[in-house]
């Protein structure tokens, strides 16, 4: 209720799903110890819970998002069984709601990953940072199998460093990204003459502060 008050009535959230949902496998202490599958990992029943806690939200919901781990051979034989179990998945739930994917396997963004994105509707998150390709690259391979919503995530490289560098006060620019930034706002003109329904999520930790971050990419946009 807090976070539907505080915004104007044409604003749209981008909300994760709880990785209660989103992990194949419990979190570890140690890499010592076995994985242990999360038995709600793509639970539609959890799903449908959630959806009834965001209620009040739902008319400002833009999109849902779904935010994988790297899915390494322990966590899933192959890319055709993430697509063949999410698949399933869309078959049992309420479709209301946009639903986005960010993948962190760079391995798995080819023509059999986009083209389930196409089939069933679902939308890519593009995710800039964590050792996946540069989203420029990933948006000029792929655009034919967009749909008409899509996400980029500013997301960052080193956490720990940026971290270091502003000691967790995140009221200034630490890491300037200003080119990158440029070909950001470039890609989201295309997005937009293209029709697309573009959200741009930023983080603290890919400049030093995400509110500085978004004021630069507003500049940019004005003068583009």
């Amino acid at each position: 209720e807090t976070y539907f008050n505080s915004v104007p009535e044409d604003f749209k959230f981008t909300i994760k799903i709880p990785n209660s949902i989103t992990l194949t496998h419990f979190y570890k202490d140690s890499k010592n110890e076995k994985h242990i599958s999360n038995p709600n990992f793509l639970s539609p029943e959890l799903y449908e819970l959630f959806l009834e806690k965001i209620s009040l939200m739902k008319k400002k919901v833009g999109m849902l998002m779904f935010q994988f781990e790297y899915l390494n051979k322990d966590k899933m034989s192959s890319q055709l069984e993430f697509i063949d179990r999410f698949e399933n998945f869309l078959t049992q739930i309420n479709r209301e709601l946009e639903i986005g994917i960010e993948i962190r396997n760079p391995n798995y963004l080819n023509q059999n990953y986009f083209e389930f994105l196409k089939r069933n509707n679902v939308h890519h998150v593009y995710l800039q940072g964590y050792y996946m390709p540069s989203i420029f690259d990933v948006g000029k391979e792929q655009i034919k199998f967009l749909n008409d919503f899509a996400v980029i995530r500013l997301h960052g490289t080193d956490r720990n460093k940026i971290e270091e560098l502003t000691n967790n006060n995140w009221n200034k620019i630490v890491v300037p990204r200003d080119e990158e930034l440029s070909r950001v706002a470039k890609m989201i003109k295309y997005f937009s003459e293209k029709k697309v329904n573009l959200y741009v999520n930023v983080n603290n930790h890919y400049e030093g502060s995400a509110p500085l971050t978004i004021n630069k990419i507003k500049k940019l946009l004005t003068a583009e």
